[in-house]
């Protein structure tokens, strides 16, 4: 599917985009690289491939990084290696695998050692005049076997003299011709070549062109051995040597070599028969001498790590503008200082946000801070530690007072005077004036001298006294803070009792049988049960409505017949939604729930009852409205809405008519409705005395209707029946 959607949609460009022939090459080679191969009816067999016996954890990246190797291989079969600098313990070849896979070095460093382990991948390194190891090489073994060529191997170096004279041959420098193998501009990676180019070049046409040293820098293991010579990383400082040596070139004779030994007084001098020294030795007395006197002696590879701070702001808008002021402290800043002052303005610029009315100008409001700060301190030149005066003087806010938007003085949300100091200035100038003023009426004939001496010991202990009062203002505080934590802590405890009882009440509960029914577990009313009361509540109170206005309701008798002619016509229309209801269901449908069925049942006979009475009410209030109360009510109505001021010159007009109608409906409407209130009161407390006086049903009563009733099991055939 990935080709089919590059030849459809890719366009010609696409990776994928492949002829025929191409993708029938691709897949030939993937065949002999890693194809478990197969033997056809009719035909040449295909034998296995390369890595057809790779099994397990890590087989798949191995096949990847095989194949993806040798698309990127020469027709010498040596692997074009990335250029730059890559780290020592991993090395350049596992840093283009790595690339070429998209993973970490350590990982690629991995697949390669897999790799060589299986005999498809062999690494040498360049052979050389010297003693010394040239750059390292990969050779794709199925590549070289392809186009006829095998490894060579490793010429081993040996003579007299000195080994650190020579330079290697492959590697860059000055004395090397324009048209060497080690010069920019060669062939990139795939490139094809003839039989007869076999050099190697390590830098990708598209590498960035750097210092022309040697091809591999080796960071310095520790001060005393970094000398600062060619192809050594300067471990103390980025900075390069004012210049180099002298009579580098000349040849060192035995003397000379005997007398420039190195400090570890291990091996021959590099080159030079006097070297001087550079400034990086000069760093290295300086920092050995602070070792020596109490400091920390570091190695090199820290402090270039530290002097390699971003020279640019930060790429965010807003820290941009609030460390514009500052930008000079920041290029003297470390990479990880740069961090840790972009976190502690990122924290600051947060918390501005919060307090301010516009807080869009809260990186303006930092950079003025930081103009502020340098101000006082006389400008950037004289930070002598840039860090520390950032962190800990430039971001932190100074507050003046207890206002939390006060900053030496000055509000931070309308950069006005802050009213909070003043206030505090004013107290201090009114306590002083107050002392003074005491002190003048106690002494009256001190001298100048005396007076001033007097009253600063007064504010002194007025302070003492301030100060001894706010320390028991705040304990008392703690304390009442304290009790209110204590306080809350039993709040909570006891409503977590509340909780677990109420919980237990409410499982307890829970477990209770049904009243009616027998039920298990129904909370003491089933489903059903409690749709029955509901519907037996309902047809109650219509049968009431009803007798408001058809019964006699001083004969008790009559209210009970008109109950029962209301309770039978609701029990037939409730009969008559069941069936129908029971006709919608197919058949076997309620038989897996028949309590459900039931409890369904019940609710279908509830909504008839509730759709019922409200028009038991309208008919009520109907005939209500036709009494005689209502009847002389809308009579009265009308002839005083007949008799306002506003209709007296036509007491017969069209308005007053149907003004004085209308009030008569309503008239008549409100004493329907007052009628049948104080009626269904009257009825409700002569059935309230009635169940008193009867008592409770005696169970030789109620056993027959419970007895009738269907058991839980017995429910489904009820439903069905």
């Amino acid at each position: 599917m990935p080709l089919w959607r590059a030849r459809t949609h890719g366009g010609a460009g696409h990776p994928l985009a492949l002829t025929k022939a191409e993708l029938a090459t691709l897949l030939r080679l993937c065949e002999a690289l890693f194809g478990h191969g197969w033997t056809p009816k009719k035909g040449e067999p295909t034998p296995p491939g390369l890595l057809a016996g790779r099994m397990g954890k890590g087989a798949a990246t191995d096949r990847l990084g095989l194949l993806l190797m040798v698309l990127n291989t020469r027709a010498s079969g040596w692997l074009q290696l990335v250029g730059g600098s890559v780290r020592k313990r991993e090395g350049r070849a596992a840093a283009t695998l790595a690339r070429l896979l998209g993973c970490s070095p350590s990982g690629a460093r991995k697949v390669l050692a897999r790799l060589t382990e299986a005999g498809v991948v062999a690494r040498q390194h360049r052979q050389t005049s010297t003693r010394m190891r040239g750059r390292a090489r990969v050779m794709l073994l199925p590549v070289a076997h392809a186009y006829g060529r095998a490894l060579a191997p490793v010429e081993a170096v040996s003579g007299a003299g000195s080994v650190f004279s020579a330079r290697p041959d492959g590697a860059f420098g000055d004395h090397a011709p324009a048209g060497a193998a080690g010069a920019p501009g060669t062939s990139g990676i795939g490139g094809a070549e003839g039989p007869g180019a076999v050099a190697d070049q390590e830098r990708p046409d598209g590498a960035e062109l750097h210092a022309d040293h040697a091809s591999g820098v080796t960071p310095g293991e520790s001060l005393a051995l970094s000398r600062g010579f060619s192809g050594e990383g300067r471990g103390g400082s980025s900075d390069l040597p004012d210049r180099a040596c002298k009579r580098e070139d000349q040849a060192v004779d035995g003397d000379a070599a005997a007398q420039l030994s190195p400090l570890g007084g291990e091996g021959d001098p590099l080159r030079g028969e006097k070297p001087q020294e550079f400034p990086i030795d000069e760093r290295v007395g300086r920092q050995a001498a602070k070792a020596g006197a109490g400091g920390r002696l570091k190695v090199s590879g820290w402090d270039k790590a530290q002097q390699q701070g971003r020279v640019g702001l930060p790429a965010g808008l807003g820290l941009r503008v609030a460390l514009e002021p500052v930008s000079w402290l920041w290029a003297r800043l470390s990479g990880w200082q740069q961090d840790q002052v972009e976190a502690a303005v990122k924290a600051e610029l947060a918390r501005l946000t919060g307090l301010l009315i516009r807080p869009e100008m809260a990186p303006q409001l930092l950079a003025d801070r930081f103009t502020d700060r340098l101000k006082e301190t006389g400008g950037e030149a004289l930070v002598d530690q840039p860090f520390p005066w950032l962190t800990r003087r430039g971001v932190v806010q100074r507050p003046s007072c207890s206002d939390r938007r006060c900053d030496d003085g000055i509000r931070l949300d309308t950069g006005g005077n802050c009213e909070n100091c003043g206030n505090v200035i004013h107290m201090r100038r009114a306590r002083r004036a107050r002392v003074a003023a005491d002190m003048d009426r106690e002494l009256p004939d001190l001298g100048e001298g005396e007076r001033i001496q007097v009253l600063e010991e007064r504010l002194r202990e007025q302070a003492a006294i301030e100060a001894e009062d706010f320390v028991w203002r705040r304990e008392q505080a703690r304390a009442e803070q304290a009790r209110t934590e204590l306080v809350r802590a039993a709040d909570q405890e006891r409503a977590e009792a509340e909780r677990a009882a109420a919980a237990a009440d409410d499982a307890a509960r829970q477990a209770l049988a049904c009243e009616d029914c027998g039920q298990r577990r129904a909370a003491g009313l089933c489903e059903a049960c409690g749709y029955r009361r509901r519907i037996e509540v309902l047809t109650m109170e219509a049968g009431l409505v009803t007798a408001t206005w058809s019964a006699d309701l001083n004969d008790q008798g009559d209210v009970a017949a008109v109950t029962a002619d209301v309770r039978s016509s609701l029990e037939t229309h409730i009969g008559r939604t069941r069936r129908e209801f029971m006709e919608l269901v197919e058949p076997g449908e309620l038989d897996g729930g028949p309590v459900a069925a039931v409890a369904a049942l019940a609710f279908a006979g509830l909504q008839t009852v509730e759709q019922a009475l409200p028009e038991y009410r309208s008919g009520a209030l109907a005939r209500l409205g036709q009494t005689e109360e209502a009847e002389a009510e809308a009579k009265r109505a009308y002839a005083t809405e007949q008799g306002r001021r506003w209709f007296r010159a036509n007491p017969n007009g069209t308005d007053a008519i149907a003004a004085a109608a209308k009030a008569a409906d309503a008239a008549r409407e409100r004493t329907a409705q007052y009628l049948l209130a104080t009626r269904l009161e009257q009825l409700r407390d002569q059935a309230a005395v009635r169940a008193e006086a009867a008592g409770p049903v005696p169970w030789t009563d109620r056993l027959p209707e419970l007895a009738a009733r269907q058991l839980d099991g017995d429910t489904a055939g009820a439903v069905i029946l």
